[in-house]
């Protein structure tokens, strides 16, 4: 997309070479520090920031046409002119739900918003309003190419980003990040018309399309329709009655030390590590993977149970065990290991919450009730290593700490896990 532009900004003499190696320094430098200065566990805010960003540069792009002489006299050009007025119109439409969409999913991520669902009565009525008055004015500025429609089509736009994600539920958000990376391919293709650039054109198609399609498999994983998603009905606020925290955990909850875990693993002959965003917050791969070492050694067999949405964007666990040299076929998918947890000895659960809260298969109250989870309730022992009895990013209570299998072993994941490893090896 870089050189896309810089091309077309040579070709067509827009800007002199000193504007355009000032912007690719100034931005590398940038993007730069951002990167090098985000925390793994940030990388989520990261990603919905540069889709945002890529979705910003579009939208400004398509007002700075659409503002000019040129884009009126392109309703005089025939079916071509005609193309780059569309394109104007359409940019300025998803370029601004996608920023505004990325900026606040950046906020819920960054804990600058609650990351529960916020919303009204009767908020896919609003969306649905905002959605036909943003078309009938991208239909009026395509035929009269006044600047006023696409003043309209803009303040729509903001409206309908803000309502795309303000509903949409912390167990939910990896989902929209997702489609929000295809939105801002789509805004890209939309500014290779406007600029006539094959490459933006083909570039954006690309990751508009793979987008979509990450977001069709995150659909499947979280059981969510893609209708759904598109037009925020999952994130619609309902009154529930799912059951307080205090009377799912009181006097049920007990905890344990890393030498009773220690000692649990030694006699275990099948052993399930379930990471999660603890075990990413914590940057604890490393240890985990030294402890499944000193388990294995005892001639105990080891895997890790992965679940699609486990932590804050797809893969991120994956990427995280990666990292730390954990063997791929360790990985086992959902599907692969959720009919083996009731012969695993002992599940260790590493910060997974919502992943793993049964409340998805047992409360219909529930807000993430349906969706597919790790089924380590089912395993004999559940060692759950956690900081607190907090709630995930769903702000949900699991009934999987008070279970009668269940040890909670409180504490850093890092430290805790280490403590374990030192009890194995002593």
């Amino acid at each position: 997309m870089l050189l896309a532009i810089v091309a077309t900004l040579f070709d067509h003499s827009i800007l002199s070479y000193q504007w355009i190696v000032a912007g690719i320094v100034l931005g590398s430098i940038l993007g730069a520090l951002i990167a090098m200065r985000a925390k793994m566990t940030a990388i989520p805010q990261v990603v919905a920031l540069f889709n945002g960003l890529g979705g910003g540069a579009s939208l400004a792009v398509a007002v700075a046409n659409g503002i000019s002489d040129p884009a009126v006299a392109a309703l005089s050009a025939g079916l071509n002119g005609l193309t780059i007025i569309l394109a104007i119109a359409l940019t300025t439409l998803i370029g601004a739900i996608t920023l505004i969409g990325s900026l606040v999913a950046f906020a819920k991520l960054q804990a600058l918003l609650p990351g529960k669902p916020i919303g009204f009565t009767g908020l896919n009525v609003v969306s649905g309003l905002l959605l036909v008055l943003a078309l009938v004015a991208v239909y009026q500025f395509t035929t009269t190419a006044a600047v006023p429609w696409l003043m309209v089509v803009l303040a729509c736009s903001v409206c309908l980003g803000l309502l795309l994600v303000l509903p949409i539920g912390g167990a939910d958000m990896p989902v929209v990040i997702a489609l929000l990376n295809a939105y801002s391919g789509l805004a890209v293709a939309c500014t290779g018309f406007i600029m006539n650039n094959t490459l933006l054109i083909i570039v954006g198609s690309l990751v508009g399309a793979s987008g979509l399609i990450l977001t069709k498999i995150m659909c499947v994983a979280m059981n969510r329709s893609l209708t759904h998603v598109l037009f925020a009905v999952m994130g619609e606020t309902t009154e529930t009655t799912t059951v307080g925290a205090d009377a799912i955990y009181e006097g049920k909850v007990k905890s344990t030390s890393a030498e009773e875990v220690a000692m649990l693993l030694e006699a275990a002959s099948h052993v399930v590590v379930v990471p999660g965003f603890g075990m990413a917050m914590a940057q604890a791969q490393h240890a985990v993977r030294e402890m499944a070492c000193a388990i294995e050694a005892n001639g105990t067999n080891v895997d890790y149970a992965i679940h699609p949405v486990a932590g804050r964007m797809p893969g991120h666990m994956n990427v995280l065990l990666a990292e730390a040299e954990v063997p791929y076929e360790k990985l086992m998918e959902m599907d692969t290991i959720n009919p083996q947890f009731p012969q695993v000895d002992v599940a260790i659960v590493i910060g997974a919450n919502d992943v793993t809260n049964p409340m998805a298969r047992e409360d219909k109250n529930s807000p993430i009730y349906g969706m597919p989870i790790l089924n380590v309730d089912k395993a004999k022992t559940v060692i759950v290593i956690k900081r607190s009895l907090s709630p995930g990013f769903a702000g949900l209570p699991n009934p999987l700490f008070a279970k009668d299998n269940t040890l909670m072993l409180f504490g850093d994941a890092k430290q805790s896990v280490t403590a374990i490893t030192t009890a194995l090896a002593s």
